[in-house]
């Protein structure tokens, strides 16, 4: 399983580089910063920096745009037995974000505390300083990514393959979240004013 889940990270890795000037546009990135020239290696932090800093933006955006009283909303119509939540959402990504951006040294028993204080959250303001919170740690484990400890193995997997397999997940759960705010007649932040 964990063999197939570095083979996946860096597959996502390649992709999402690939993927990266595209990425910067869409998220409004400076057009008059030069490009670097074809061939020139970049730093691993700054390339997942600025896509975290994207999917950061983004996913902290359409969370606060959901109304409060809206956090228990979960969609009825269709086929949606026991899925999770606006709210619920939320922290599942904040949990996640500390899974995959906890850091090579993170334990088990850790995490698990972690999980356990953001699932007890039930406020707006709580549950959105939590998923903040999450970002900064993602944001402090990309910082220290290197080409020299990008591939290396830790406890839970590389860096670049926690890293690219963390921010798909945001992804996909930020696209669900689409979804409920469009259910609830809110239109999502990223996609306000002709941007998307």
């Amino acid at each position: 399983m964990q063999n197939s889940v570095r083979v996946a990270g860096r597959v996502l890795a390649v992709c999402l580089l690939a993927g990266l000037p595209a990425l910067s546009t869409a998220q409004g990135a400076d057009s008059k910063q030069a490009k670097p020239a074809v061939g020139t290696a970049q730093p691993p932090a700054q390339i997942y920096g600025k896509l975290l800093s994207g999917m950061e933006k983004e996913f902290v955006d359409l969370a606060e745009a959901m109304p409060e009283d809206k956090y228990s909303f979960v969609p009825s119509t269709g086929e949606f037995a026991k899925v999770r939540s606006f709210g619920d959402q939320v922290k599942h990504i904040a949990e996640a974000n500390w899974y995959f951006f906890g850091g090579p040294t993170i334990t088990d028993e850790q995490l698990k505390t972690k999980s356990d204080a953001i699932e007890k959250l039930t406020s707006k303001a709580d549950i959105l300083q939590a998923l903040k919170d999450s970002f900064k740690q993602a944001h402090a484990l990309v910082d220290e990514t290197t080409a020299g400890n990008a591939f290396t193995t830790t406890a839970h997997g590389t860096r670049a393959g926690m890293t690219s397999f963390g921010l798909a997940h945001m992804m996909d759960h930020y696209g669900q979240l689409v979804v409920y705010l469009r259910m609830n007649g809110i239109v999502p932040p990223a996609s306000r004013g002709g941007n998307m």
